[in-house]
């Protein structure tokens, strides 16, 4: 009999003594878990007040949160995943925005709190390493049970989205949704009851809980947990968990291979892996040093399943539509684009045609929409279809690819270029850690390409040997080469590791970081910008009237 809430999948595992969760320092049966759940649920239930039954969780990757995941799902309450690496305004208004009405954290959170008016009472904070908060939990033990109100309707998760381009919104997913992917993901990725699933995302994620916490539970796996990723952490950890699966994104792939290569590291039981934008060269690169296959997706925490994997296809495509109703739309005559016409590099020819929006004609009635945002609703919801706001192409074959964010596309002199593109060539830089690629305003007219660039401690810009790089990449338009490269050695990020592009696009060449400016003629040739470099380009956007585009 299928289980169509997290509720019905954790009462499941009741009495089942496979180990369920590790950490470090100690394991627990799936048993202990569903027990050490209730009896959260109990105490928040014991708590609960009128309005929202939201309750917020501000935690690294420690058992706390797993146990409130699961206390949640049997009290039928909402988990609030907070940011940790939100700040301020930022943080306060996101947390204040999901009408809280508790607050799990610890000493650390409260800390990052402290001083915040997030619409919730300092009395409604429970603090986990606090003493006494121990006693309290155990007060409320018994045997399991789910709140029968419970249904594959309650809201069980709101997850803060879209960090990365712009204010941040609270995509709901409901108890039936999770569990429904809880079952998809654990057979598309092959999670059965004999894997280690490495948790190095964190919680807060929809990746970690949609990709590995809820298939782990509907398969009966054990999920081992480490409090934050570690590049240099994660071999050790893998070895010592035997893990055989984990969940990532690119950024956390490009730290991981940065490290200096060992004899030992394919020593481990790694099998494979799932996330997004890890470049094709990243992927053949670590599955020849760690023996693990990395298998990228198309998701998000809006919306999944709208593609289905395939293994056999070209590389760097995300596989072929679930359904008929998946398509890539142009998004002024709302017609399906024709398929693209690919060189021999694989670079789109009629990109124009081509390459238009990701788009579901029926994906309206799957999408449960953001909490309390009727405009960012509106935004996906169109036409009574589902826009994602991801930019693709499918080829003649009719596999799909990525093409980028719907910002994605850079108008240089006329013609749209990818800034998906150069970021893929950028990363096949050997020193290069991790790049963002965006449009930042020609001071004439259109916009020009930048490029954002983290490099390891130690090595300077001219090691990299840019424009010699650059020359030999063979499937690198002659507009996609950067004007502007920004160099650090640790750009902004969000919590998941993804680049703050936005932010970067915002700040432009403007930033306190070190900025490399090519004249865009001949061959890429880079030169240091100077305060009074910086000046002179602002007097010219104000000399052509274009003052209002200044970054």
């Amino acid at each position: 009999m299928p289980h169509h809430t997290i509720a019905d999948l954790l009462l499941a595992r009741a009495g089942d003594t496979h180990v369920g969760l590790r950490t470090r320092e100690r394991s627990w049966t799936w048993d202990e878990v569903v027990r050490e759940s209730a009896a959260r649920a109990a105490l928040a239930a014991s708590l609960r007040a009128d309005g929202p039954f939201h309750i917020g969780v501000l935690l690294d990757n420690v058992p706390e949160y797993v146990f409130w995941l699961g206390g949640a799902a049997l009290s039928g309450a909402t988990v609030v995943g907070i940011n940790s690496t939100r700040r301020g305004t930022y943080l306060e208004q996101e947390v204040r925005h999901t009408d809280c009405q508790l607050i799990i954290t610890d000493r650390a959170g409260l800390a990052l709190l402290d001083g915040l008016d997030i619409g919730v009472d300092r009395d409604r904070f429970l603090i986990v390493d606090e003493p006494g908060y121990t006693q309290r939990v155990a007060a409320h033990a018994g045997e399991p049970v789910r709140d029968p109100a419970v249904t594959a309707d309650t809201r069980m998760l709101l997850l803060f989205t879209s960090g990365t381009t712009g204010t941040s919104k609270a995509a709901i997913c409901s108890q039936g949704r999770l569990a429904g992917l809880g079952r998809s993901n654990s057979a598309k990725y092959h999670i059965g009851r004999g894997d280690v699933c490495y948790c190095p995302m964190p919680l807060f994620h929809g990746n970690a809980l949609m990709a590995l916490w809820a298939p782990a539970l509907t398969a009966g796996a054990t999920i081992a947990l480490t409090p934050k990723f570690s590049a240099s952490g994660f071999l050790p950890d893998v070895q010592h968990f035997g893990a055989t699966f984990f969940t990532y994104v690119g950024k956390a792939i490009g730290y991981i291979l940065a490290r200096p290569e060992q004899p030992g590291d394919a020593d481990n039981r790694l099998t494979h892996a799932f996330g997004t934008e890890a470049s094709p060269e990243d992927r053949d690169a670590f599955l020849r040093r760690f023996g693990c296959r990395l298998i990228e997706g198309y998701g998000s925490s809006e919306g999944a399943g709208m593609l289905r994997q395939a293994p056999d296809g070209p590389a760097g495509a995300l596989g072929i539509p679930a359904r008929d109703s998946v398509r890539i739309i142009h998004p002024e005559t709302h017609q399906t684009c024709p398929p693209a016409l690919l060189d021999e590099h694989g670079r789109v020819k009629n990109p124009e045609e081509a390459i238009g929006e990701i788009i579901d004609t029926e994906g309206a009635a799957r999408f449960e929409g953001y909490y309390n945002n009727e405009a960012a609703n509106a935004e996906r919801i169109r036409g009574g279809w589902y826009w994602t706001g991801d930019l693709g192409y499918v080829d003649e074959d009719g596999y799909f690819y990525f093409a980028g964010r719907s910002g994605d596309w850079i108008r240089v002199d006329g013609e749209n270029t990818s800034a998906l593109l150069t970021e893929r060539i950028l990363r096949r830089h050997p020193a290069i850690v991790a790049a963002g690629v965006f449009g930042v305003p020609d001071p004439r007219s259109g916009d020009q390409v930048m490029a954002a660039v983290e490099i390891p401690e130690g090595t300077r810009f001219e090691d990299l040997r840019l424009p010699d790089f650059l020359a030999g990449q063979k499937d690198l338009g002659t507009k996609s080469a950067p004007r502007f490269v920004r160099v650090s050695h640790a750009l902004p990020t969000t919590g998941s590791g993804k680049l703050r592009k936005k932010e970067m696009q915002l700040e432009g060449w403007r930033t306190d970081d070190p900025v490399y400016r090519w004249a865009g003629r001949g061959r890429p040739d880079y030169t240091p910008m100077t305060d009074q470099d910086k000046a002179a380009l602002r007097e010219e956007f104000l000399a052509n009237g274009r003052a209002r585009f200044l970054p």
